[in-house]
């Protein structure tokens, strides 16, 4: 079996920052190690993965997964906008959270 491609502290502590993540350094210790796990199962996984073997994305084939769009009565919008922290226009307005400074 390869060798595990690894993760290091220092790309996990990257990581986390570009989420915007607060992660202490205990954390990123033991991130570190779980996230070197699943990059070796996944390398496993690329290992046995063979040519005739078509992709997938279930393990289990989905069917009937769309249904009929009925309209159905819903809550009044007025109502919920009134009950909203913030409404502007006939829409919920929330706060602003990119272009922020980190």
């Amino acid at each position: 079996m390869p060798e595990s491609p690894g993760i290091t502290r220092d790309e996990v502590a990257h990581l986390a920052r570009l989420a915007r993540l607060a992660v202490s350094d205990a954390e990123l210790d033991v991130f570190a190690g779980q996230l070197d796990v699943i990059l070796g199962s996944v390398a496993r996984v690329q290992e046995v993965a063979a040519a005739d073997i078509p992709p997938t994305s279930h393990a289990v084939p989905l069917t009937n997964v769309l249904r009929p769009d009925v309209v159905i009565p819903c809550l009044d919008r007025d109502e919920v906008l009134a009950a909203a922290p913030a409404a502007e226009d006939g829409r919920f307005r929330v706060p602003r959270i990119l272009d922020e400074e980190a």
